[in-house]
């Protein structure tokens, strides 16, 4: 079940027709890019989107294997954009990878409001402007009080009512540590328009019970990690791939390891083949290790300084302005980085590209 949705499917699910899950592959949560500091549009409290940027960083990540892009996850700072510069950000990349030959790399648009009709509003305008998957944060605010009934429950009356294919988001670091268990996961897992979960934690026990429970119908419901440092372990157990932040650095490092991963599973495996993953899989660790710092901004700063994209202060408040040491804390990450962008450049050279 690999294809891409046709993007007029979906009025309501209501336990209706069976959707599919997004084509497996790599993803990357995309950073959202904002006016340069020194450009006429610059604003220092609500800088505008720089489409143009977003445009090439998008095409960099698609020429390099990426599969598609999740648009407004917690990367792409979408609790700061109001509803209109969300739909204007869709619909600016559906049209640049639609008019670069690419319309079959589907755009995950991510929704983090609690109210179910918020939630619902945000899925229907996303489709509208070319979406094809909604990825819904689970609802946090009062995580320590919200019971696994009431958690299936919410997302079910979500997926009952969405005009698009539903992804869970659980990432437990901005949702104030709500838990979804994997119990819950096979029960929402069974609903005809859940199709996937991106998890952004690093319990692999509670991976391997979704992403390997018999008992959860697997062509139906992917299971990705949220986290490149964690992508083979998690392709052995059965999730499918990653929606990855280094990946949005380094597109085809981690399509490389995801490739090698399914071409020896088919063919089988070597120790050739063992090596160089196990190899490729620490180089990421390696790179993941500022992602985990620092996040967002921490990604910024890489793309900024490592291949001239978009602006490494370039951020919205209370995220503006980049790493607090500058060029004291990019020299912590200087080396790794380096080293990362010859190995990418290499297999671009190579032609080891999407």
């Amino acid at each position: 079940m690999d294809s891409l949705p046709a993007r007029t499917n979906g009025t309501n699910a209501s336990r209706g027709a069976q959707a599919s899950p997004p084509p497996k592959g790599i993803y990357v949560p995309v950073p959202t890019f904002f006016a340069k500091e020194g450009t006429s549009a610059y604003d220092a409290v609500t800088p505008p989107l720089d489409l143009e940027t977003q445009t090439e960083h998008s095409l960099f990540l698609v020429k390099g294997g990426i599969k598609g892009l999740v648009i407004l996850g917690s990367t792409g700072e979408a609790i700061f954009l109001r509803n209109e510069e969300r739909k204007e950000l869709i619909a600016s990349q559906r049209k640049a990878l639609d008019n670069a030959g690419y319309k079959d790399r589907p755009i995950i648009a991510g929704t983090a409001t609690q109210q179910i009709d918020d939630t619902l509003q945000l899925v229907k305008e996303s489709k509208e402007a070319g979406a094809e998957y909604a990825m819904v944060l689970g609802p946090g605010y009062f995580a320590p009080a919200t019971s696994q009934e009431g958690i299936r429950k919410w997302f079910e009356a979500i997926a009952d009512r969405s005009v698009l294919p539903v992804m869970i988001y659980h990432y437990p670091g901005v949702t104030n540590n709500l838990y979804i268990a994997p119990s819950t996961f096979e029960k929402l897992a069974a609903h005809p328009n859940i199709v996937g979960t991106k998890l952004s934690h690093g319990i692999i026990d509670d991976q391997t019970l979704i992403a390997a429970n018999p008992r959860i119908d697997h062509e139906h419901f992917y299971v990705f990690t949220g986290l490149g440092q964690n992508l083979l372990p998690v392709l052995t157990i059965g999730g499918v791939a990653a929606i990855d932040g280094l990946a949005g650095v380094f597109p085809r490092i981690v399509v490389r390891l995801f490739r090698i991963y399914n071409e020896s599973a088919a063919r089988g495996t070597t120790k050739k083949d063992i090596d160089e993953m196990r190899l490729l899989q620490y180089r990421i660790c390696e790179g993941e290790k500022l992602v985990a710092a620092w996040g967002v901004v921490g990604i910024k700063e890489a793309l900024a300084r490592v291949w001239g994209m978009g602006s490494k202060t370039g951020g919205r408040l209370p995220l503006a302005g980049g790493f607090q040491d500058g060029e004291k804390e990019w020299s912590k990450w200087s080396e790794v980085y380096q080293g990362l962008k010859e190995m990418e450049e290499q297999f671009k050279a190579e032609g080891k590209e999407g």
